[in-house]
């Protein structure tokens, strides 16, 4: 007596459903509020005012969830953040994520001088303050 095929093909997507379901579980939930105060420490360099008319140290993160990175018209981005953009970097949750956890390690000599946020939560908390100032619109 054989195994149906249509109930193995049942099985492996189930499986596959409950592992992509725990995958997702285990990322951090960010709070945007406690983002909003963390990003107080980032206020120095960075707006998320899409409208800041001030040129501060840092480029402007409003709507940065989806724009490939260095792609601000008028900011002066080191080369490092330049040779990123030209082998595709996008910024997005993951990479957000990464970069706020040590940005020397994603983007090596990037002019970002802030130390790296090391509490997952917190990095979460940013990453869902950034994402509320929208999506990029490139």
């Amino acid at each position: 007596m054989g195994v149906n095929p249509l109930f193995i093909v049942g099985f492996i997507a189930a499986a596959l459903g409950t592992a992509l379901a725990s995958a997702a579980g285990s990322a951090q939930e960010g709070d945007a509020v406690r983002g909003e105060r963390a990003f107080q420490r980032c206020f120095a360099c960075h707006s998320v005012d899409p409208n800041e008319p001030a040129k501060l140290q840092g480029p402007n993160l409003a709507n940065i969830l989806g724009r490939p990175a260095a792609q601000l018209s008028g900011f002066a981005y080191s080369d490092a953040m330049r040779a990123a953009a030209a082998a595709g970097l996008i910024w997005d949750a993951a990479t957000l994520d990464r970069y706020l956890a040590d940005p020397e390690s994603l983007i090596a000599g990037t002019a970002m001088s802030a130390p790296p946020v090391r509490d997952a939560q917190e990095r979460a908390d940013l990453v869902a303050y950034l994402a509320r100032s929208g999506a990029s619109r490139r």
